[in-house]
């Protein structure tokens, strides 16, 4: 892990990346790495009337503060929930900014093997930084 200094985490939505690879990053963050976090639906329409439409967005940027992120480092995109593949041209456009301005070592990805919305994210990060492991 030490030759990763630049890390992207690609959340599908606001808890898929701590959730899923939440040790990876204090981990990563403790030994050096700088971590990035783009996390593309914030679930909005999920949220239980009882609590702030924005929840979950509230959540995640405690949950990153928690691990170590910088709050600069904190992409939050407003997609709809379940929904994702209805916007996959404008998602691989915001992953393409993110690629050329983050400049990532390495990109962490929601499994291919799912079977849900998040292999929108999976697919279309694949597409975005396809060439990152050539060097290119």
């Amino acid at each position: 892990m030490h030759k990763n200094k630049i890390i992207l985490v690609l959340a599908p939505h606001t808890d898929d990346g701590e959730l899923g690879c939440g040790g990876l990053i204090s981990k990563s963050i403790r030994s050096g790495a700088e971590v990035f976090y783009a996390a593309f639906s914030t679930a909005d329409e999920s949220v239980p009337a009882a609590f702030p439409t924005n929840q979950l967005e509230i959540e995640v940027k405690d949950a990153t503060k928690i691990l170590g992120i910088n709050p600069e480092n904190l992409f939050i995109y407003k997609h709809s929930v379940r929904k994702l593949n209805f916007v996959r041209q404008e998602i691989l456009e915001e992953l393409i900014v993110l690629r050329d301005t983050v400049k990532p070592d390495l990109v962490l990805l929601p499994s291919q093997k799912t079977f849900t919305k998040t292999t929108t994210i999976t697919a279309e990060g694949i597409r975005a930084f396809k060439l990152l492991n050539l060097g290119l």
